[in-house]
């Protein structure tokens, strides 16, 4: 699987919320791809990974532990930010067990988000050595 350059993947079935993504991504240079469903995520693997995967918890069809579960079984390996409108016990250390870098809780805060990429990005340095 070929890894996508500089990319970070948004996932979520709100458009306003992958809209509100993106441009606050976008005003800080980073490049996205927006995806409203598990499934629409995972078609696109075929070109390539993105550096950093942003991923709603509760979906439609495939929920994003769900997907999650289904990425590691596959082996696929990104580092995953799990966020949610919807913090129910548990789910915390569910999403962590599955590989998530970070659980946040919706509305995003500016701050937590752009930390969490940080940690994505050494994560992701320390897994490629």
């Amino acid at each position: 699987m070929a890894k996508a350059s500089n990319c970070i993947a948004l996932v979520d079935d709100d458009p306003s919320v992958l809209k509100a993504l993106a441009r606050l991504l976008g005003a800080r240079a980073l490049r996205t791809k927006t995806y409203r469903s598990a499934r629409l995520f995972l078609e696109s693997l075929a070109d390539g990974l993105p550096d950093c995967l942003i991923l709603d918890l509760q979906m439609p069809e495939m929920t994003g532990l769900e997907l999650q579960h289904d990425l590691v079984c596959k082996g696929v390996r990104i580092p995953t930010i799990i966020i949610t409108a919807h913090n129910e016990t548990g789910m915390l250390e569910q999403c962590k067990a599955a590989g998530a870098i970070a659980f946040l809780p919706k509305p995003v805060q500016d701050t937590s988000l752009f930390a969490a990429i940080e940690a994505a990005r050494r994560f992701k340095g320390e897994r490629s050595c």
